[in-house]
């Protein structure tokens, strides 16, 4: 009887969304598809009644071209912050300046220790199925970026990596070889609402890579002028804290890793390392994951477990979806849209 209540339940929903999120309504009824709807209305519940959400992005996202569905949940004010990883702040911006000379490999899982030479040796870096033009997204990015990164070591000015990208996508210079539409880019979103964003373990990525070497050459005096991890970690607590006195808090996770740890984590470090035990906890989580659950893996650790970290609480709505991030997190954000 449960069972049927919740069907008619979702049935009377359906008036009220559009095409997709009426495709999902009626054909994900079981397993990993059932947990979608459920997450997703979670998510709009949790929305309604004035909580906020934090996205953790972790993955290639961005060269997944998930800016497509995310940045209209940027826009509408259905995600208000964003944890990623360097590989994603930056391959949207490549993205939006070199689409044009990406290439697409639909017989990846075919390719021979040859072909992958060859590729390396045209400065094409595949990712999966898709090969990212260093020339033409890596090296444009990083000369733009540079003189923003030198400028602000002449004047003693410090910003965080996102801040720096802010930055870039503003400049006539970057504008000029934009090839996509700007509306597909979630970080050209984030850039204009001034999103609040983190991004743990920046100097793995790319250009995380080359500010390292041009520190080591000499082009940037001073190190810090890219600010780093622990700061990045004080800014998301105070955040936190300012954003949890009025809303409730939630957490969508895409893959795991440190995207999702180190947002997860201000929670125990505002509750027990500094001792302010009033500070909530996450409100609502949900997790895209391909990890399989195993012993000591955080991708796929099962969320009850962080019940035990004091993270979430027995009563947070929490939901895991074993699936493709690529397929699975465009559905959510379309049945969170009403699309």
């Amino acid at each position: 009887m449960a069972a049927r209540l919740r069907y008619r339940g979702k049935e009377k929903m359906k008036q009220h969304c559009g095409p997709v999120s009426a495709f999902i309504q009626h054909h994900f009824r079981h397993f990993n598809a059932a947990t979608l709807v459920d997450a997703s209305d979670a998510f709009t519940a949790h929305l309604e009644k004035g909580g906020k959400m934090l996205l953790a992005m972790a993955g290639a996202m961005s060269t997944a071209e998930l800016g497509v569905s995310l940045a209209e949940m940027i826009r509408q004010e259905k995600i208000h912050a964003v944890c990623c990883t360097g590989a994603n702040l930056e391959e949207d911006v490549f993205n939006l300046v070199a689409h044009d000379f990406y290439e697409r490999v639909p017989h990846w899982r075919d390719l021979k220790p040859e072909d992958e030479q060859a590729l390396l040796e045209r400065h094409m870096n595949r990712v999966t199925d898709t090969c990212i033009p260093e020339e033409e997204a890596m090296r444009r990015i990083e000369k733009v970026i540079l003189r923003e990164w030198t400028a602000a070591d002449k004047k003693n000015e410090r910003y965080f990596p996102h801040e720096f990208f802010y930055r870039i996508l503003q400049s006539p210079d970057l504008k000029k070889n934009f090839q996509i539409e700007v509306k597909d880019s979630w970080l050209y979103a984030a850039m204009e609402r001034n999103l609040p964003m983190f991004v743990p373990g920046w100097e793995d990525s790319t250009l995380g890579n080359m500010y390292a070497g041009h520190c080591i050459s000499g082009d940037v005096k001073n190190v810090h002028t890219v600010r780093t991890g622990i700061e990045y970690m004080i800014q998301l607590a105070g955040w936190y804290t300012q954003t949890a006195e009025q809303s409730s808090i939630g957490l969508f996770q895409i893959g795991g890793g440190i995207a999702g740890d180190f947002p997860i984590c201000v929670v125990p470090m505002l509750r027990q390392d500094l001792e302010r035990k009033d500070t909530p906890l996450w409100g609502y989580f949900c997790q895209i994951s391909d990890s399989t659950t195993s012993y000591g893996s955080y991708s796929g650790a099962i969320p009850n477990e962080k019940i035990t970290w004091e993270k979430l609480s027995i009563n947070t709505p929490r939901f895991v979806i074993e699936s493709d991030a690529s397929i699975v997190a465009p559905l959510v954000f379309a049945r969170v849209l009403g699309w």
